[in-house]
């Protein structure tokens, strides 16, 4: 049962873009997908607010997220938040695991 995190990190002066960035820049990004259990790690700029950014964050399971919370790397990524002093609002799901519905199927394209 996969689990994917949203987080949106809130900040003033572009600071949640640059920390997002920066992630990026310090191969920090690159690491956690690097991870065993790490299926997405996705920034994402929503168009009408350009002082959030979302992050889409999802493991394989509870334990794969435990062993990236006790990583070394999150103390990077703990004082990479604090230096863009950016606030957060956290939303967790649990997969399907039947999958998406007929009745919904109608309305994706592939």
């Amino acid at each position: 049962m996969a689990i994917t995190i949203n987080i949106y990190y809130y900040g003033k002066n572009g600071n949640a873009r640059k920390f997002a960035e920066e992630m990026t820049s310090s191969g920090i990004v690159e690491e956690i997908r690097a991870e065993k259990g790490n299926l997405k790690y996705d920034y994402f700029f929503p168009l009408s607010d350009n002082e959030t950014v979302l992050l889409i964050d999802s493991w394989i399971n509870q334990e794969a997220l435990d062993e990236h919370h006790a990583s070394e790397m999150m103390s990077r990524i703990l004082e990479l938040r604090s230096k863009y002093n950016l606030r957060m609002k956290v939303e967790r799901y649990v997969s399907d695991e039947n999958g998406i519905p007929e009745t919904d199927k109608q309305f994706i394209n592939e």
